[in-house]
């Protein structure tokens, strides 16, 4: 990647803990080091913080940091199943993963606890925060990798919403930053390392 050429971010899923597809998602972003940088999603752990807000009643801000540290969960257990993946907490930890050839896996709670614009709410998810964090690198592509089929395209970000692919706050984030986003599906890993190696696109294009 060159000096000024940003990365790109990759959101993936939590569902694809459970998924078998998971190795090849892994082993296709391990062709794009130094390139792209993961967003994890909360999977089963961010489940858990759902379910408990429910049955003990903690408020939403509550649920926001424990929801955070499900992606830092999610996202170490990633960065643990491949050696090409490596954990970082900041913007200069991100940068240096990639100028050393390595992909960076996003831990987001002391960025987003420090930001003064992001909602504690289960509005704003991982997808949301993915679209932040790209912003916040300069980057210009966004691919949010998700377990069920991409819908026939260009969709909007509204559309996705209402179909439960993505938070109902990634079209605000979306609009806040300069990225151009894409839905890829559980099968799509060659497309995204192809893309993400050429400097091209992949996926269904989000309006």
């Amino acid at each position: 990647m060159g000096a000024s050429e940003a990365p790109v971010v990759v959101k993936i899923g939590g569902s694809f803990a459970s998924s078998t597809h998971l190795r090849d998602w892994l082993d296709a972003l391990a062709g794009c080091a130094g390139r792209a940088v993961v967003a994890p999603g909360g999977g089963p752990f961010a489940d858990a913080v759902r379910s408990t807000q429910l049955k003990m009643g903690y408020d939403d801000s509550t649920a926001h940091h424990m929801a955070l540290l499900a992606m830092e969960q999610y996202g170490r257990a990633l960065a643990g199943c491949h050696r090409a993946l490596m954990p970082a907490q900041s913007l200069e930890a991100i940068r240096h993963a990639l100028r050393i050839g390595r992909v960076p896996v996003w831990m987001p709670v002391r960025m987003v606890l420090d930001a003064q614009d992001i909602a504690p709410s289960w509005d704003v998810t991982s997808d949301s925060l993915a679209a932040w964090l790209g912003g916040r690198l300069g980057g210009r592509r966004l691919f949010l990798v998700k377990r069920v089929p991409a819908p026939a395209g260009p969709i909007t970000a509204e559309g996705l919403a209402a179909l439960g692919i993505v938070d109902r706050a990634l079209a605000v984030y979306l609009k806040q930053s300069a990225l151009c986003a894409f839905v890829l599906g559980p099968c799509d890993h060659d497309a995204l390392g192809a893309a993400v190696r050429a400097g091209a696109v992949a996926g269904v294009a989000v309006d």
